[in-house]
């Protein structure tokens, strides 16, 4: 008994375990108030208004996921690195760098997008705009500044102010957006609004980064980090998280392009209910994410197993409880939305299932990332998402959302039981789920 004590006090008293409680309240705050937002666009804007939204969102975290390049990990792998040669004051210069990387690419993607508007070539590739999506594009500098700003935060240690900007500051300021549109009876502004919150997010965040890099100093002549070789370590984290956000809104998208805005409005409630799972793991990770990086580079082998199997514990025992509630109470969870929403219970009971096997996995994707294997993950990732639209182009028609679902399951399974074989084979590390 006092083995199994010592045992439970020694695990949460953690630094893995204790952090990522915190940042986990933080979160869940921070879905409290995306689900506040989420109900009342539900409850009293058009389904077809919402669907946009949902569509804005998507694109938004796909074309993003271009923009920042895997910068938003590979700045977390170099600040470990860093950490290890006592030298995190360059830190401000490869952000200095990444800042133009991302406009650099963002542009290119709005040029891309303003050359699709030209009449013959839309009909060449028998592909059009919408303005929604033109909208979307023109805000992408803002949003991928914003996400990438919200993960230096994170390599400096700042990681309660990160999670302050991920998880209350883009909902706050969103939701006193959508009460003005509201009570003004602009409530076609929904777009508009959603996209000017990154604008005045990224400006923000970027400011407050500037002050704290201004007090920091770094040793010259013992690192040199060029762009060069920010787009070497960033490129297949890149690959890894444009094919993983694509992934999660693939599904929205082909929704978009074979159904309607309003099947589209009710299957995204569905996912975001599934966010609530997410939440945990990405809490975790946040705290996981440098310190992998830092002992894996030192050689802390010891320290990087106990650290792993701590947060892969403590995602199952917060996950399971939720997961269970969630599949037996569905009916109800989507009627908080409103009663039309309950049509997607079958779509979120199938993405119930790949979200149970995504956190028996644990922390497998940002291990890989932070121990030199982004390349390996690049592929897997990139095989999971080639099953994903399979899937989605023969099922979505077919079945709809239920099809979306599927799809949508069925790769998250796949790559998380390849990722954990590979990590167990390559380095004998347990990341998934053991129970000693």
């Amino acid at each position: 008994m006092r083995l199994r004590k010592s045992s439970i006090i020694d695990f949460f008293k953690s630094s893995i375990v204790n952090k990522s409680i915190k940042v986990l309240f933080i979160r869940i705050l921070g879905v409290l108030l995306f689900f506040g937002v989420t109900i009342f666009l539900t409850n009293y804007f058009d389904p077809e208004l919402v669907g946009k939204y949902d569509f804005s969102r998507s694109l938004l975290i796909f074309l993003g996921a271009i923009s920042v390049f895997g910068m938003h990990q590979s700045i977390i792998y170099y600040s470990g690195y860093l950490a290890s040669i006592n030298n995190r004051g360059y830190l401000k210069r490869i952000y200095y760098k990444m800042i133009f990387i991302v406009f650099v690419i963002s542009g290119l993607l709005y040029f891309i997008s303003q050359l699709l508007r030209i009449e013959f070539i839309g009909e060449y590739l028998n592909l059009s705009l919408t303005n929604t999506a033109i909208k979307t594009i023109l805000a992408l500098f803002f949003y991928a500044l914003t996400m990438l700003n919200i993960d230096v935060f994170r390599a400096i240690n700042k990681i309660y102010l990160s999670e302050f900007y991920r998880n209350i500051f883009r909902y706050i300021i969103f939701f006193i957006g959508v009460v003005i549109i509201f009570y003004t009876d602009n409530l076609t502004r929904l777009v508009d609004v959603f996209l000017l919150n990154f604008v005045f997010l990224a400006l923000c965040s970027s400011i407050i980064l500037l002050y704290l890099f201004s007090k920091t100093d770094y040793k010259p002549n013992t690192v040199k980090i060029t762009y060069k070789d920010i787009i070497k370590k960033s490129a297949p984290m890149a690959v890894t998280a444009t094919s993983f956000f694509l992934m999660q809104s693939l599904d929205i998208l082909m929704l978009t392009k074979f159904t309607n805005y309003e099947t589209v409005a009710f299957y995204a409630s569905a996912v975001k209910l599934t966010m609530i799972i997410s939440i945990v793991l990405a809490s975790v990770n946040i705290v996981m994410g440098p310190q992998i990086a830092e002992f894996f580079a030192s050689g802390k082998m010891n320290k990087l197993k106990e650290n792993i199997k701590n947060g892969t514990r403590l995602i199952f025992f917060i996950t399971f409880p939720l997961i269970l509630v969630l599949a037996l109470l569905s009916s109800f969870a989507l009627g908080i939305f409103g009663e039309e929403y309950k049509a997607a219970k079958f779509a979120l009971l199938i993405l119930l299932i790949g979200q149970l096997i995504n956190t028996l996995c644990g922390s497998v994707g940002i291990y890989l990332n932070m121990t030199g294997k982004q390349n390996i993950f690049q592929i897997i990732l990139i095989s999971a998402l080639f099953l994903n639209v399979i899937l989605n182009f023969i099922l979505i028609p077919k079945i709809g959302m239920i099809g979306a679902a599927i799809a949508t399951s069925t790769s998250m399974i796949l790559w998380n039981i390849i990722a954990v074989i590979y990590v167990y084979k390559k380095d004998r590390i347990k990341i998934f789920l053991t129970i000693r």
